[in-house]
């Protein structure tokens, strides 16, 4: 219970309280936790708490860099103001309607990678690239597939995209050309924020991911087809996924996710001991994704043949070290049904099989077009907790 009104069926209730940064008016940016329709500005909140220095840098690395004892006392802390009558005087002109402020990236990211785990897309990928059936990398059991992608153009949720330039060659041309892209796509995806870092050399065990991983978040990998295609060969991606990677605002901590938890998916063959985990860490999200407005796909997040642990656990078993911030997104979310897919290239089937979009249909998107991308989970006593939203519309090419 709380002494604060929270709506009915609000999916930013007290078992989620997501992080995020934000500003309000002409005030600086700030950390907050998402309550019901507000945010509770918990810079101003926690000033003379130990840990109160650790929420005024205007982004959330110095709280996740402290560790996960630290997180669980700002947490405990955050639902005792929220739920204990005597808090209600101080705490109360701390909160903040929700639809006035403006959100930023709650993290300064330090790295980014991108994998490749929907069974699902990959089987999909290859039916649509080469006609060949239930055929996918053969390496693609064995190990989570990735690339390493630019921190420095992700980007809060709500930023125009500007169409990408870069050449291109479509199957039937003899030559490659230059221009702005022609097959611009999204990709939903589901993040994972890195908190505490670790030593150069040392991979991380499979188990120490909820020591490591600080929340959840989404993402959209926007994609230009055409560039990937053509730059893809053998080595890739790159730029046709480098100029823009939208991320929600809010990041929801693992500690929420406890009732999200589900077995994974069968995993044959049996992978190499450093990717089996003591402890099942599929989750049980469901996302939404709507192209102006219209809902056009509800991909399940626990189909993924690779989880988040599994994908830290690679990401480091080389020695490659963790530094707070650090962003690594699961790759396209696709379930088995065709309104399940997670990407614009699988719902048009490449273009050959255009998508109705309200009126119109989209084979690729065009300029002016907003995705929205949603998601939410099993939370405690039957409610559902939220993820807030990642957007992004495409603003025309710049050449």
């Amino acid at each position: 219970m709380s002494w604060l009104d929270l709506p009915a069926g609000t999916l930013f209730g007290l078992g989620n309280l997501p992080y995020g940064v934000f500003s309000h008016g002409e005030r600086t940016r700030r950390a907050g936790v998402a309550v019901g329709d507000q945010v509770l500005d918990l810079t101003a909140a926690a000033e003379g708490e130990s840990f109160g220095r650790l929420l005024a840098a205007g982004v959330l690395n110095p709280l996740l860099a402290a560790g996960p004892d630290t997180w669980a006392d700002v947490r405990a802390r955050v639902r005792e103001w929220l739920t204990e009558p005597r808090h209600a005087d101080r705490i109360r002109p701390h909160l903040v309607p929700r639809k006035d402020i403006v959100s930023h990236l709650p993290v300064e990211v330090a790295d980014y990678a991108d994998f490749y785990s929907s069974e699902q897309h990959a089987l999909n990928a290859s039916r649509i690239f080469t006609g060949a059936d239930d055929l996918v990398p053969v390496n693609w059991k064995h190990l989570p597939i990735g690339y390493h992608g630019r921190a420095g153009t992700v980007v809060a949720s709500g930023t125009p995209v500007i169409r990408p330039a870069g050449q291109r060659k479509p199957r039937k041309a003899t030559e490659p050309s230059f221009g702005a892209a022609k097959r611009l796509d999204f990709e939903a995806e589901v993040g994972f924020v890195v908190g505490a870092p670790s030593e150069l050399g040392k991979p991380v065990p499979i188990d120490e991911f909820p020591r490591h991983v600080f929340g959840v978040c989404l993402v959209n990998d926007w994609s230009a087809r055409d560039l990937q295609g053509w730059e893809s060969q053998p080595l890739g991606p790159f730029l046709g996924k480098s100029f823009a990677t939208s991320m929600s605002p809010w990041l929801v901590p693992l500690a929420a996710l406890e009732h999200a938890r589900v077995p994974q998916p069968a995993q044959d063959p049996e992978p190499f001991a450093y990717l089996r985990a003591a402890e099942p860490w599929s989750l049980d999200l469901t996302l939404e994704i709507r192209i102006n407005g219209h809902l056009v796909s509800s991909p399940p997040f626990a189909t993924q043949y690779w989880t988040g642990a599994q994908q830290l656990a690679h990401l480091t078993v080389n020695g490659a070290s963790l530094r707070t911030g650090d962003l690594y997104a699961s790759g396209t979310v696709t379930g088995p049904a065709k309104d399940q897919r997670g990407s614009l290239l699988e719902l048009s089937w490449g273009g050959r099989e255009p998508l109705a979009v309200g009126e119109e249909t989209r084979a690729f998107l065009e300029d002016g077009d907003e995705v929205v991308i949603s998601a939410s989970a099993p939370g405690p006593g039957g409610a559902r907790i939220g993820f807030g939203e990642v957007r992004g519309t495409v603003a025309p090419a710049v050449v």
